[in-house]
């Protein structure tokens, strides 16, 4: 699984973390604010704090999956993306959270593509994600354990020890009559059963790789707001701005695409300065504190997107288990606000973040 797991050696995975453990901050002492407010607004949504559930597929982890998902997020006023790969469908997750993105891949032809942006948009679902950072890397999950297609006689031999070692996992599928499904519902035609994660991932490994003409078509079917999730150079970001999205997510993956590929924090800034006065960017890859998410802010981010982080609550504690992560991170964020003396997200700035020389990446300016 991408969450434990990076493409080829790890070294984008690695370098994720590293990177932000490179960075530092300049604190006040004195005159520090009171009252710090965290709430800001990505693509048009209010949320509380400047942090997405990132779009993440197939989270059987958890018998509830990506409706728990769904439900801390909006306990916490937190907006959600869900993966067009998720266990559960569109509409079970829009049921319980109205502040939704609906992930897409670019798989299949366009009348299907079409079908799914339908879907969304009649499921309530608020904007829409295209994923173009997961396409190019053949030797994929490198550390991921093996993943059965469908939980059958292999599968309980195989997995069985490990899942012995963890009763209380195992209680909480017992509990609904049914074991782990690796089902995509949000990927089946009209009238055909849900295929299954490899299904849907043969589909999309089958479908031609899309053309800046073919994003701008998409990013024209839909009449709401639209982020391209992958970027990592200026060049595709003004791209990007050209075919009219509302925001882009400077990202690698979590590690998972071209290995090699900087850290996202990295590019980040390049990026906010050639295009952050057109569009809303986002980083996702690497966040893992409170601290983090104020470092990617002073650096050029409207907000950042969270994946493995939230999908460990998930799999310890459900619902419960990624709103304590959500916690979490807003106390560091809170608390990192009070050190730096701001009242509010939207004061930060580069002046906050100390970087070692060469940190910066600058590519295809």
């Amino acid at each position: 699984m991408a969450l434990v797991a990076g493409s080829e050696k790890g070294l984008s995975s690695k370098d994720n973390l590293d990177s932000f453990d490179q960075l530092g901050f300049a604190p006040h002492v004195a005159g520090n604010k009171i009252e710090r407010s965290m709430s800001t607004t990505v693509m048009g949504q209010s949320v509380s704090m400047p942090v997405i559930l990132s779009p993440t597929g197939v989270q059987a982890v958890h018998p509830d999956g990506e409706v728990a998902v769904a439900r801390a997020g909006a306990n916490r006023g937190v907006a959600v993306g869900l993966s067009s790969f998720a266990s559960r469908s569109v509409e079970e997750v829009c049921a319980v959270n109205d502040q939704v993105f609906f992930q897409m891949y670019w798989s299949g032809d366009r009348d299907t593509m079409l079908q799914r942006l339908t879907r969304a948009r009649d499921a309530g679902a608020k904007g829409i994600i295209l994923t173009l950072d997961w396409s190019f890397a053949n030797g994929r999950d490198w550390g991921s354990p093996w993943i059965p297609d469908k939980i059958g006689l292999k599968a309980v031999v195989k997995l069985g020890p490990e899942v012995a070692m963890r009763p209380r996992w195992l209680w909480s599928f017992a509990k609904t009559g049914h074991l782990p499904g690796l089902l995509t519902p949000n990927m089946a035609k009209p009238g055909e059963r849900a295929p299954t994660f490899f299904g849907a991932y043969y589909e999309w490994m089958q479908s031609p790789l899309p053309s800046w003409d073919d994003v701008a078509w998409l990013r024209n079917s839909w009449d709401g707001p639209f982020m391209v999730k992958g970027v990592s150079r200026v060049d595709d970001a003004k791209r990007v701005v050209d075919l009219g999205a509302t925001a882009l997510s400077v990202s690698n993956h979590g590690g998972n695409n071209l290995d090699g590929t900087p850290a996202p924090i990295r590019a980040l800034p390049a990026i906010a300065d050639a295009v952050g006065d057109q569009i809303e960017v986002l980083l996702d890859g690497g966040v893992r504190r409170g601290s983090d998410v104020v470092k990617a802010l002073a650096l050029g981010a409207r907000a950042v997107m969270i994946g493995r982080a939230y999908l460990w609550g998930l799999a310890a504690e459900g619902q419960s288990g990624v709103e304590n992560v959500l916690d979490v991170l807003r106390g560091g964020i809170d608390a990192t606000l009070l050190a730096l003396g701001k009242s509010s997200v939207n004061e930060l700035s580069r002046d906050d973040v100390v970087a070692p020389d060469g940190f910066f990446r600058t590519l295809g300016a």
